[in-house]
């Protein structure tokens, strides 16, 4: 029965993987927002630096539109924020995450500990005459 889990134990370590997979995952997303945030940032500031008359566009799917300087300008500064919100969103998964993979664990050591401790022999607490 060496390198055998218990079934309880077994059913803990497809835990810790599965959220070993979500904690990728959460962070791939995270990696996404922090870059789009990055890229909605310099485009807000980039418009710093363009003249309120000068003629923009936006693009709109497959389109560009023609649009205004303050429209667009409401419009960079709601993604910035949008971003930011799920930017902290995901921050905070990840840091539930890692708590519950840190619980899972350790509760994987105790009970692994507990099977050690249990396969000396015949002789535990109360054995022997």
């Amino acid at each position: 029965m060496q390198g055998q889990l218990p079934p309880e134990a077994q059913e803990k370590v497809e835990e810790l993987q599965d959220l070993q997979e979500k904690a990728q995952q959460v962070a791939t997303q995270k990696q996404q927002a922090d870059a789009e945030l990055t890229d909605a940032e310099n485009a807000l500031e980039a418009l710093d630096d363009v003249d309120e008359d000068a003629i923009m566009y936006q693009e709109v799917g497959e389109l560009l539109i023609q649009t205004e300087h303050d429209t667009a300008r409401e419009d960079l500064e709601e993604r910035v924020d949008n971003l930011e919100i799920r930017v902290q969103t995901l921050e905070k998964q990840e840091g539930r995450i890692q708590e519950q993979f840190e619980e899972l664990q350790g509760e994987l050591q105790e009970m692994l500990q507990g099977m050690g401790g249990g396969m000396g022999g015949p002789g535990g607490p109360g054995a022997g005459g």
